[in-house]
């Protein structure tokens, strides 16, 4: 197509904009979210499709000059002649414009908004839409909310949408994204605007971590504008309970990204919550909302938030006073009965050891604090590694998206511990592997008297809202006190737990129980669907070079030294592969 007809399909086009808008009044019940596709774009030319700094230099080359224009309506049109042959897919030009830099923002801005509400194919309204994303301010939002109609728009849109109205973005990816039958009765509430109906639903919404994710739980928390919902009469405990669990869904450390971080009314509705807990009566259902809440506080990434001078201390003292006073503490602090299950024998070890955690400190942390930490152990059960650094969480900003290593393999294996001989070790991976998402890895090195932590690496992350962080040091005798006292802190294990971490440590410090069969051990570790049951694997090597793998689960009756004995003694007695419960 030569350069006229390309200009002459264009301009009988609609702009987009003027589409969405036909659409929306024509079809109002069909869903506002991302619902419409796109109109057939005409053909454009074949792009060599530059890639990376190639593809960002030569965006950056092509565009500069016209976002500084003062003619926007001229600079526009050049744009939309120049984006048509720019040779780089639609991905990395995007990114481009979001990172390049702007001479004249006032001019990008107002470039931004006619190629926005003027742009007839995806490629220029992509641009204006990215522009906005920098530099929107609130007169944008009724045109992003039509243009949000558009489905191969629609992240782009949101991107833009999100920091000037956050609640209708939420609104709008709710719609668009949540279909689970246990969530959308919650999701049609909230976009009726039925405030009766939304606090009933919410009430009854489950939020356990394999309903509901921390980005949709952010959703919903900013559709319902919670501190509003919070600071209404009448108190209703249920209400604040669920808000506290849908706070924490939000806080989860496990999630791909640190969503508590970006919900746009965090603070406000912590102490929101935390002002009015005193309403929760003492069970051990709200024990464990307001524990959550204190350890997030305390070493997560609720920690990290835009708190004013003393805010978040002053939320955790409240906290404290309540959860450690005479009504609270029998729920906090009393051991189950005899005959508990193993669930409730690990919920009451939980709630024990995360009280002392956080409200049991006698004196100030020092400039590196190491604790473990583990959500609520009816979810999942995932134990994390944090580091506190000059009292501050060092992942929810140095990483974000995942959270820290297992202490297995920082503290039980002692990677942690310091050398002369420099050692990189991984202090946390993304929720979905290193090889997705990434991993933050930094070098550990004694240096006379002195422990270094230097040559971070994000390896494979995502781009960081946060800098690299700075080369700590720490004092080498300090250093070993802190790794010790964590080394040897289990007061949080379950006894699944603590039999695998024991038979873990025996069979490493005995390869000739699995040598002496030709086999090789591997790892113990519990059953994240039965926290109680311990496997051990192990793999036979073949003479051909393949592998044959075995997952072993011994019985799980038994206190753990009595379980570890009994599993030393058969391996040493019995050959492994005739085991009857293995899987391989």
């Amino acid at each position: 197509m030569s350069a006229p007809q390309e200009r002459a399909a264009l301009t009988s086009r609609p702009s987009l904009y003027s589409y969405a808008l036909r659409l929306a009044q024509e079809q109002p019940d069909r869903p506002f979210g991302g619902g419409h596709p796109l109109p057939d774009e005409p053909p454009g030319p074949e792009r060599a499709g530059l890639r990376g700094k190639h593809a960002f230099a030569a965006v950056e080359v092509a565009l500069a000059p016209l976002l500084a224009g003062p003619d926007t309506p001229a600079a526009s049109a050049e744009l939309h002649r120049c984006l048509v042959g720019l040779p780089v897919d639609d991905g990395p030009l995007v990114g481009a414009v979001l990172t390049m830099d702007l001479a004249d923002e006032a001019a990008a801005r107002a470039i931004g908004r006619h190629l926005t509400r003027t742009g007839t194919t995806r490629r220029p309204v992509s641009v204006g839409l990215a522009l906005l994303r920098r530099l929107g301010e609130p007169e944008d939002v009724p045109y992003l909310k039509v243009l949000s109609g558009l489905r191969q728009l629609f992240g782009l849109v949101m991107a833009a949408l999100e920091p000037l109205d956050a609640r209708t973005a939420a609104l709008r990816r709710l719609d668009a994204q949540v279909h689970s039958p246990e969530t959308r009765p919650l999701v049609d509430a909230l976009l009726s605007g039925d405030r009766r109906e939304i606090r009933s639903r919410l009430i009854r919404q489950p939020l356990g971590p394999r309903t509901l994710g921390a980005r949709q739980a952010r959703w919903i928390a900013e559709a319902l504008g919670l501190p509003a919902l919070l600071n209404g009469d009448p108190v209703d405990p249920r209400l604040l309970a669920q808000a506290g669990r849908l706070l924490s869904r939000v806080a989860d450390q496990r999630a791909d990204r640190p969503e508590l971080l970006s919900l746009s009314e965090a603070t406000a509705a912590f102490d929101a919550l935390v002002r009015r807990a005193v309403a929760l009566p003492p069970t051990v259902e709200h024990a464990v909302v307001l524990l959550s809440l204190a350890l997030d506080l305390h070493s997560g990434q609720a920690h990290v938030l835009p708190w004013r001078t003393g805010q978040r201390e002053q939320l955790l003292d409240t906290l404290g006073a309540l959860l450690l006073c005479p009504e609270w503490t029998s729920t906090v602090r009393t051991g189950p009965d005899a005959d508990a299950t193993p669930a409730v024998r690990r919920r009451a070890v939980w709630l024990r050891h995360t009280a002392e955690q956080v409200f049991g400190a006698a004196e100030p942390p020092g400039r590196l604090r190491i604790e473990v930490a583990l959500p609520d152990p009816d979810d999942a059960v995932r134990v994390e590694t944090r580091f506190l650094l000059d009292g501050r969480p060092l992942l929810p900003e140095a990483f974000g998206h995942g959270p820290g290593d297992d202490p297995d393999y920082l503290l039980d294996r002692g990677a942690l511990r310091a050398t002369a001989e420099p050692r990189e070790v991984k202090l946390a991976e993304a929720s979905c592997t290193e090889g997705c998402c990434g991993a933050l890895w930094v070098t550990v090195v004694r240096a006379d008297d002195m422990v270094v932590w230097r040559d971070w690496r994000r390896r494979g992350a995502p781009p960081s809202r946060s800098p690299e962080p700075p080369e700590y040091r720490f004092e080498a005798a300090v250093y070993d006190v802190e790794l010790t006292r964590a080394s040897g802190d289990h007061g949080w294990e379950w006894p699944g737990r603590t039999t695998a971490r024991l038979l873990d440590s025996a069979l490493r410090a005995r390869p000739d129980l699995w040598t002496r069969w030709g086999l090789t051990f591997l790892s113990a570790y519990t059953d994240f669907r039965d926290p109680e049951r311990v496997v051990v694997t192990y793999a036979e090597h073949s003479v051909d070079g393949s592998r044959r793998w075995f997952d072993w689960r011994p019985a799980d009756d038994g206190p753990p030294a009595e379980r570890v004995a009994r599993a030393l003694r058969r391996i040493a007695e019995e050959d492994p592969r005739t085991y009857e419960e293995y899987r391989n």
